[in-house]
């Protein structure tokens, strides 16, 4: 994906008028967090394996500035070790909200 092309997703997801929607679902965000992003952080307590190369979820979430905003620019402008993770506006809602809900 062009550099150009990815600004503008971004741009869209954080300024873009939210939309009369559920709340978010930490539930649903666990769920997320383990099919998607437990083979390199460690995002639940108990878990003993991850790379050490990826921070924990609990680390993102003690993070002042952490937010949903913040992990939707993390995701659509991933580090080199990062694999593509492709998350609607929803999910990464509820991912935020699982995040968060570590602190």
């Amino acid at each position: 994906m062009s550099k150009a092309l990815s600004l503008l997703i971004l741009a869209v997801v954080v300024f873009a008028p939210p939309k009369p929607a559920a709340a978010a679902d930490a539930i649903h965000g666990k769920d997320i967090a383990t099919r998607w992003c437990a083979s390199c952080h460690i995002v639940e307590k108990g878990q003993t394996n991850a790379t050490d190369q990826a921070p924990p979820f609990s680390y993102l979430a003690r993070s002042p500035d952490f937010d949903q905003n913040k992990l939707a620019f993390l995701l659509l402008m991933p580090h080199p070790n990062m694999p593509q993770v492709s998350l609607n506006r929803a999910e990464i809602s509820d991912l935020a909200d699982y995040i968060r809900s570590l602190k």
